[in-house]
């Protein structure tokens, strides 16, 4: 399978302070990438680097060319929108149109217009009028304008209420993601897209602590709904994580259990906010202890 991104040993400082530390992945065409990570982890940092907009050592590969080296002729070929993207409140959408038309050699004014229908933003409205879930719609029309094959989502949907939200990840799977392209989408709502993603990256410090696809999750990991009065024994099998759920407690293991472990509880589906925690919190802590 033809692979869009591949990074291995990716490693950026500013002055002391290490951003990616040894960053190894690659991802397929076809894919819809979940990077997470807590504020400072890296994830900004990577996606700049992605696009050639920070130097980093080690070797990368977006669309087969080198960001730094190659960062025009890439621009030109992926869609980005960076965790603080703006659109000029003076302009008219339509306007903004007319602007890509002139800016990007890739650009379908006419496929901006149509993806834009799905909304209620009309051409003539200016930026200034429109709301927050508005103006990130028309955001993403422009970018999905473009005939690119990766698309990179910093903190996209940020700030906005649960429907805008919801729009947005719509029209991108509807319109964009059709097996052949990829996105990489960085998010702190994880909950509302772990059902769109296919594959997940998770950076914790700078160091990326998982990157796996949403199938192999529930192959590898394994959570386990316990009645309390088994915590002592679930507890001796030694879980990444044990935290509470409604009527109970669980655990999570990073591979089956022994089999007499299996059998104090009932197994569940690992959703991606535990595994996160799981793997970045500090190892002390325990959401069941108070």
């Amino acid at each position: 399978m033809e692979t869009l991104i591949q990074a291995g040993g990716l490693t950026l400082r500013y002055g002391r302070k290490t951003a990616l530390d040894d960053v190894s992945f690659s991802v397929p065409k076809g894919r819809v990438v979940g990077l997470l990570g807590h504020n400072g982890a890296g994830k900004t940092s990577l996606m700049k680097a992605l696009v050639g907009l920070l130097p980093c050592t080690g070797n990368l590969a977006v669309l087969g060319l080198a960001p730094m080296a190659d960062r025009v002729r890439l621009l030109e070929q992926l869609s980005y929108i960076p965790d603080v993207a703006i659109l000029p409140r003076w302009a008219r959408v339509e306007q903004l149109i007319t602007l890509m038309s002139g800016l990007h050699p890739r650009f379908s004014a006419e496929r901006a217009r149509a993806l834009l229908k799905r909304t209620s933003v009309k051409p003539s409205d200016k930026v200034k009028t429109l709301s927050k879930g508005m103006v990130a719609q028309v955001h993403l029309a422009l970018m999905a304008a473009v005939d690119a094959r990766l698309m990179i989502l910093d903190e996209p949907t940020l700030g906005l209420d649960v429907l805008s939200r919801k729009a947005f990840y719509e029209m991108l799977i509807d319109e964009w993601c059709d097996g052949e392209r990829s996105v990489l989408v960085s998010t702190h709502q994880v909950e509302e897209i772990e059902s769109l993603l296919s594959d997940v990256l998770m950076l914790n410090e700078g160091k990326l602590v998982l990157s796996i696809s949403l199938e192999e999750v529930d192959r590898r990991f394994v959570a386990l709904s316990h009645d309390p009065a088994q915590a002592e024994a679930i507890a001796a099998a030694h879980p990444l994580l044990r935290y509470r759920v409604q009527g109970g407690t669980a655990a999570l293991f990073d591979g089956p259990p022994p089999e007499h472990v299996q059998a104090l509880g009932q197994r569940v589906r690992p959703s991606l906010v535990d595994l996160f925690v799981a793997l970045t919190r500090a190892p002390e802590m325990n959401r069941t202890q108070g």
